[in-house]
């Protein structure tokens, strides 16, 4: 074996007397899964980092689309190795197996990464570097000289990753075929180092063959088992896990780890503040990692998220990106941030949504090479240190929605940082298979982003949050989504209570809220479209032309406007007796159903149409009743805010979890219908 670079020698000899320990471990999919594979291995070593519209080539950092991809699942031995034939050329710089470089150096006191490759026959490997602005370079070229005796071995520093950056590999095969048999990235371990363990926290509701499933793909997971202590699954359904058929096998490959605690349904947050009060408590884990139970998992990543958590220079949060489970290579977001004027979460800036690494691989994706700083993670894979858990308390009791956004805000603002990990991942459902702000969970989305804008925003009176909260109502009135304003409304006067009513109605309030939204027409889906009567409109459309959106902010006004006194006109006889539209669901925006009358509206999930009809009385209600408990809510904010804010440790702490907890017992559940 040569190299192309000098080495130097005092660094060598130090590094020859640390011990190292490997936290990334280069991976391949299972069963050569050919939608994963992208995720995995580049086979397109002719496509470089280029800015797409940058006349010079250089890497600007926006993105650029790489096209022809091609995918060869019979590369791919197993888990760990890989075959590569004569005169072929493959690169690792892909989102599980090259290593987040910057990550590191940003969140650890680590500086040097140790790369180490095993295979046999004649091949070249060459060792790149990204800077943050996705241009690669070139760090070292290795020849192996075939027999497989004595492992490719780099050291590699990490000191000029401040702003973004990762370290990747590309194996080359000479004349022969060449076979992988394993790589992996390691660092050195510092004095009186001591590897930290985990539990497991999944909560459940009437999914027991995917928890199950999962309960599996742990038990079968040798690695995992030697950090794992518990797998704590809370089941909050009426079809019980332990029922399922596989569980008494996944049970058998846990043995002790697992434990199945079941309650009535209390949320995710109710389900995850119970994994972490059962962590705690039990003292054995340095990390709870929370986890969806209807998830695909990459083991790997989990075995990440600890490594990388040990490792940090103080307890930190440890996340994982989200994927698409019905397009597997497209990923939810990079990263996760809070708009503190307007109080809402999304994507943090500089990245994109939805995107598709079998189109643009890591290499191609120059944005992808900044380092993301995020507020917080999502709770389909979250890594939390039992240290913050004791110091900061539980989830907050708000059943679901912003449970996961409040904690990483509620985290920051005692000192304590979140990290989503690049490389640690999930494969989960995605968000535009339906759209939860208008159906039960419009009343949490409302009330929980209420909540956690009072106890945290830092402007006057939320910032432009209440008055956005206010439009939405418009934008739900204007499309005849009666049931949505209902619940959001009641959740404005739920707020208006004060905090006391969150732990005293998460068992509850859910039945309540289905009760509430079972009364109005636009909540009542059929699947089967001859249950309605047959569209028809009386009138045809002014000059034959159908709704459109406005195109600039006073034509937005004047149609708004429009609308508005559209619905204080009666409404048409033929619009009760028959849908005037159907409309899908993609299409159900305000400005198209504010000109009918009634119209059939598609459920975004597909399975059904439900029949909307303007109602000008109910639209006068639930109008003059948001601006009411707006105003009240803004003349008392300092007050509620102050309330909350004095409120939060008591509501999130450990006592007040055991007396819902004890109040909401599988055998005594303190809410009806469950969700």
């Amino acid at each position: 074996m040569s190299t192309t670079v000098k080495a130097d020698t005092k660094k060598t000899r130090s590094a020859q007397d640390m011990k190292w320990k490997t936290v990334h471990r280069v991976v391949f999919p299972e069963a050569a899964d050919i939608d994963t594979m992208p995720l995995y291995v580049d086979f397109n070593n002719s496509q470089r980092v280029v800015e797409a519209d940058s006349p010079s080539g250089a890497a600007s950092g926006t993105g650029a689309i790489a096209t022809g991809a091609e995918v060869h699942p019979d590369y791919v031995l197993d888990r760990r190795s890989l075959s590569l034939p004569a005169h072929e050329r493959v690169s690792l710089g892909t989102y599980f197996n090259a290593f987040p470089a910057s990550y590191w150096q940003a969140h650890t006191a680590v500086r040097t990464v140790r790369l180490t490759i095993e295979l046999t026959g004649e091949a070249t490997v060459v060792v790149y570097r990204s800077s943050s602005r996705g241009a690669a370079n070139r760090v070292s070229s290795m020849r192996a000289d075939g027999t497989g005796s004595t492992p490719v071995v780099v050291d590699l520093p990490i000191t000029n990753f401040g702003d973004g950056g990762w370290y990747w590999f590309d194996l080359a095969a000479h004349g022969s075929a060449v076979r992988l048999t394993k790589a992996e990235w390691s660092v050195p371990e510092p004095d009186g180092f001591e590897a930290g363990t985990l539990s497991i926290a999944v909560t459940t509701f009437n999914r027991p063959d995917y928890c199950v499933r999962n309960l599996g793909i742990l038990g079968a997971s040798t690695e995992l088992l030697d950090v794992l202590d518990r797998v704590i699954v809370t089941d909050q359904g009426t079809q019980k896990v332990r029922d399922e058929p596989g569980i008494d096998e996944a049970t058998s490959a846990l043995g002790d780890r697992l434990a199945i605690v079941e309650q009535a349904n209390l949320g995710g947050s109710g389900g995850f503040a119970r994994g972490m009060l059962e962590t705690v408590e039990d003292g054995r884990s340095r990390y709870v990692m929370l986890l969806d139970d209807d998830v695909e998992m990459e083991t790997e990543g989990i075995l990440r998220a600890v490594q990388f958590a040990d490792f940090t220079r103080n307890p930190t949060i440890v996340g994982g990106h989200m994927f698409n489970l019905f397009e597997r290579s497209v990923m939810h977001n990079f990263g996760e941030a809070v708009q503190q004027y307007r109080f809402t979460y999304g994507g943090t800036a500089n990245t994109r949504e939805a995107h598709d690494f079998a189109s643009s691989n890591l290499r191609t994706t120059p944005w992808m090479h900044r380092r993301i700083d995020v507020d917080y993670n999502g709770w389909w894979m979250c890594l939390i240190p039992t240290r913050i858990i004791k110091e900061i308390g539980l989830a907050l009791p708000v059943f679901i929605k912003w449970d996961d956004v409040e904690y990483g805000i509620r985290a920051k603002s005692h000192g304590f940082t979140t990290v989503t990990l690049p490389g640690a991942a999930v494969w989960h459902m995605p968000w535009t298979e339906k759209d939860d702000t208008i159906d039960w969970q419009a009343y949490y989305h409302q009330r929980n982003r209420w909540v956690a804008t009072m106890i945290y925003s830092p402007y006057k009176r939320g910032g432009r949050m209440p008055k956005e909260s206010f439009a939405v109502d418009v934008r739900h009135l204007l499309s005849m989504q009666y049931s949505a304003v209902e619940l959001r409304l009641q959740a404005l006067a739920d707020v208006l209570e004060g905090p006391d009513h969150l732990h005293r109605t998460i068992g509850t309030k859910l039945g309540e809220v289905r009760a509430t939204r079972a009364q109005f027409d636009d909540a009542r889906v059929s699947k089967d479209l001859v249950d309605f009567p047959p569209v028809k409109r009386s009138k045809p459309p002014r000059k034959g032309k159908g709704a459109t959106p406005a195109r600039t902010r006073p034509a937005a006004v004047v149609k708004l406007l429009a609308s508005a006194v559209h619905q204080l006109k009666p409404v048409a006889e033929s619009a009760v007796r028959n849908p005037e539209e159907h409309v899908a669901a993609m299409d159900a925006r305000w400005w198209r159903l504010a000109q009918l009358d009634s119209a059939l509206v598609t459920s975004s999930d597909g399975t059904g149409a439900s029949w909307h009809k303007r109602d000008a009385e109910k639209v006068r209600e639930l109008a003059l009743r948001s601006a009411d408990l707006h105003r009240r809510l803004l003349l008392n904010w300092s007050e509620l805010a102050e309330q909350y804010q004095k409120a939060l440790p008591q509501f999130t702490s450990q006592e007040a979890w055991k007396q819902t907890f004890a109040v909401n017992g599988p055998d005594n559940p303190a809410g009806g219908t469950k969700e």
